[in-house]
């Protein structure tokens, strides 16, 4: 049986599972186990008899199909195997034990096990290095839009941010005092994220990363390379690139330019999506508050983010998003 997110979604990982888990994939276990940054998941370095560590990444109970998972993973072989630099999950060496489905399962949890890829994230501070990652994110778009997704997620406002804000309004989770600046706020931004992305016109929507902030950049001597294509998904090529700029507007024009320079090379470009930028940032912003409410349940959240919910949370939240607005309204 499957755990679901309810409750306490992953009261029963503990570390004889992990080891066990892996140990059934075929990969004996030193038993060394090293939690890593993950929240949505749960991500832990596992030590090998004899080889190199591996990374295990256990789904997040009910959030994911086997079908959604199964299309993650073949993505991510598909572009290794055309030589992009993905870090793409590791076929299990045994799988008697890891159920009959797509996806391995052990225990009540879906899983998938990577080679350990070390690196930084990139500062991206130099036109070379932004080529650098443009010329690679063309290759991954060039990839994704050889075909659809047909069981992953597909870039909406409606579903980014009009849910987000009905799920935090019905939950009674905006601070009371300023729940009425909050709704006339997101109302505003959601009308014109909406019409700036009809004005836009019809959006080429591939198989995108998803999630390409720099923190899912890790970068070595050899270049860049991907991590966490946990949210990849159907959507616009821009939604890839925006993320990873820093600074003030001025900077992020000029970073984009050096991006997009190096995307062209392999992959064609609207020019028409650089304006869904600042619409982009206001779904995610939405998003972003509704998203640590539905975790709260979890125990990771509250411990990692302990500021969520108390009044100036909401107060510092909604003057972003006026602010937001500001912007969105000269842009």
């Amino acid at each position: 049986m499957i755990a679901t997110d309810e409750g306490t979604p992953f009261a029963t990982l503990s570390p004889d599972l992990i080891v066990d888990a892996v140990e059934a994939a075929g990969f004996p276990s030193d038993w060394r186990v090293l939690a890593l940054g993950s929240y949505e998941n749960r991500v832990y370095q596992v030590g090998l008899e004899d080889a190199e560590p591996v990374v295990v990444k256990f789904y997040r109970p009910g959030r994911w199909t086997d079908a959604a998972i199964a299309e993650e993973h073949a993505f991510a072989r598909e572009l290794a195997a055309a030589e992009i630099p993905v870090v793409a999950p590791l076929e299990p060496q045994a799988s008697e034990a890891l159920g009959d489905g797509p996806v391995p399962v052990f225990g009540e949890f879906r899983f998938a096990i990577y080679p350990r890829r070390g690196g930084q994230w990139p500062e991206l501070g130099t036109p070379d290095d932004r080529q650098w990652i443009g010329r690679f994110l063309g290759r991954i778009h060039l990839v994704g839009a050889s075909r659809g997704f047909e069981h992953r997620a597909r870039l909406a406002p409606a579903v980014t941010g009009r849910e987000s804000v009905a799920y935090l309004l019905e939950e009674e989770l905006v601070a009371d005092y300023i729940e009425h600046r909050y709704q006339q706020v997101t109302g505003e931004l959601l009308e014109l994220v909406e019409a700036r992305f009809e004005a836009v016109g019809p959006l080429r929507y591939l198989r995108i990363h998803g999630d390409c902030h720099r923190n899912n950049v890790l970068w070595t001597a050899a270049g860049p390379h991907f991590v966490d294509l946990d949210d990849c998904m159907m959507g616009p090529a821009i939604q890839d690139l925006w993320m990873l700029l820093a600074g003030q507007a001025a900077e992020q024009r000029e970073q984009l330019a050096d991006i997009i320079e190096g995307y062209s090379q392999f992959a064609n470009f609207e020019p028409a999506e650089a304006s869904l930028i600042e619409p982009l940032r206001a779904l995610r912003m939405i998003h972003y508050a509704a998203w640590l409410a539905r975790r709260w349940h979890d125990p990771a959240f509250p411990r990692a983010f302990p500021w969520f919910g108390e009044p100036r949370y909401w107060e510092r939240h909604v003057a972003e998003l006026e602010e937001q607005l500001m912007v969105l309204e000269q842009s």
